[in-house]
């Protein structure tokens, strides 16, 4: 039998569909070619934001014809969004064809259940919230032979007033280090260059343990020392930290750490103390400053990335302009920006003074325009360096030159050769645009 996966969302969902992929090829499953190749199709969801959700339910709703066209096939929702209260409600109405339906941590018992669809049980709907019995420990279709991501938690305590993922989630629970240490070396054994490691929260690795009296537990600076000695691994990068765990000691340790200490991705958020503390993110501008303070005096040559909402609820024009000085002051390589987008069950959807959405998005497009002007300021400063760069493959915009990354996380467009993949390879810095580096 042959599997289709359709993902939606984040990284964390790009990985959790690599290791839905290797749990049906553990079974005996195939990759199809295309959607009406497949056997069983696989939907893995994402309820972050509004407009994804909405993409998902029409694409679920179009799943209907696969039905019609081969009464066969087996369909099946995971993830975040049908880890939802109301995912009751999608079900009758858009998702009666659905044969599997099943949450965040339930994906490894894929198999079982599709044996049970094909013996003629169904449909089965697992949502059970708890995370602490997911396998520490599950096989993985790579995507990349180059480059991997590895999940060190799972779930989020932050409960940030606009954020649905610690409902959708659960609650924080580290993953074994031991396992996460043998994948890393099997990782490197199979020519993985670089890895990518995973969590809501990864600087929150490892205390859960000692909440639960086990002081020597490691901790995320011990992980990150360990995955550097990993003979084979070149680069370590994580997604996502929070400022509220990120400590002067970890900015310490990374600086000490060639693998790690060129790319920090640290989400601000806003840069308003008052809306901080609405969004319930538990640090002031203050904090902030002192972190990126560190980072700089430690590692001058690292470039940091970060993460903004426009248009929270409550959010002056007064509280915006505070956020325009501040990332002017942060002087950040780029910016992810984000328009608010209110989420069922979560505080923020319900606070009153929600802005409107022509407001937001003006705003939205006065901080990009700032933000570009200091990404391109950033790569301007990179002509005429020599730097190394992991190449990737062909540039997707233009197949006629190759891409790939220097350890600060910059996109380099160069002229390469097909042998270069998966190698790190010198290049003279020649051209700098807004989104990324030309070697020409």
């Amino acid at each position: 039998m042959k599997y289709y996966i359709k993902t939606f969302g984040c990284q964390m969902n790009e990985h959790d569909s690599e290791i839905i992929a290797g749990i049906l090829e553990s079974a005996g499953y195939q990759p199809a070619a295309d959607l009406a190749a497949a056997d069983v199709v696989v939907v893995n969801t994402c309820c972050i934001r509004e407009s994804a959700e909405n993409k998902i339910r029409g694409y679920i709703g179009n799943l209907k014809a696969c039905k019609y066209q081969k009464p066969g096939v087996i369909l099946a929702a995971v993830g975040c969004m049908m880890q939802q209260k109301t995912i009751d409600g999608l079900l009758k109405r858009q998702g009666r064809h659905l044969d599997i339906v099943l949450g965040t941590y339930q994906q490894h018992r894929l198999p079982e259940y599709i044996a049970r669809v094909l013996a003629g049980e169904g449909p089965i709907v697992d949502i059970s919230e708890d995370n602490q019995d997911f396998p520490d420990e599950l096989p993985s279709r790579l995507s990349s032979k180059y480059s991997a991501q590895v999940n060190i938690i799972y779930g989020c305590n932050n409960f940030c007033s606009y954020c649905i993922v610690p409902h959708v989630r659960g609650r924080e629970r580290s993953r074994d280090f031991a396992a996460i240490m043998s994948e890393l070396h099997s990782l490197a054994e199979v020519g993985v260059k670089e890895i990518m490691l995973l969590g809501q929260n990864v600087n929150s690795y490892g205390k859960d343990w000692r909440r639960q009296g086990q002081a020597d537990a490691p901790d995320f600076a011990e992980l990150l020392q360990a995955a550097s000695q990993v003979e084979g691994i070149e680069r370590i990068r994580y997604m996502s930290s929070h400022p509220r765990d990120f400590s002067p000691q970890l900015v310490d340790v990374i600086s000490d750490l060639p693998k790690v200490r060129d790319y920090y991705h640290l989400p601000l958020q806003s840069g308003c103390d008052r809306i901080l503390q609405a969004m319930n993110r538990g640090y002031s501008t203050a904090d902030y400053q002192a972190i990126l303070a560190r980072i700089r005096e430690k590692t001058p040559q690292a470039a940091v990335t970060t993460d903004l909402i426009v248009g929270f609820p409550g959010e002056t024009e007064a509280d915006f302009q505070q956020t325009l000085d501040f990332v002017a002051g942060c002087r950040f390589d780029a910016a992810y920006t984000f328009l608010y987008s209110p989420r069922s069950g979560t505080p923020a959807a319900t606070m009153a003074e929600q802005v409107p959405l022509a407001v937001k998005k003006e705003r939205l497009q006065r901080l990009v325009t700032l933000q570009n002007s200091l990404s391109l300021e950033h790569n301007q400063a990179y002509l005429g360096q020599k730097v190394q760069v992991l190449v990737e493959g062909l540039s997707k915009n233009n197949p006629d030159f190759y891409t790939g990354r220097t350890a600060s996380n910059k996109i380099v467009i160069f002229e390469g050769r097909p042998e270069q993949i998966g190698q790190l390879v010198d290049l003279t810095i020649t051209g700098a645009k807004t989104w990324h580096l030309e070697a020409f």
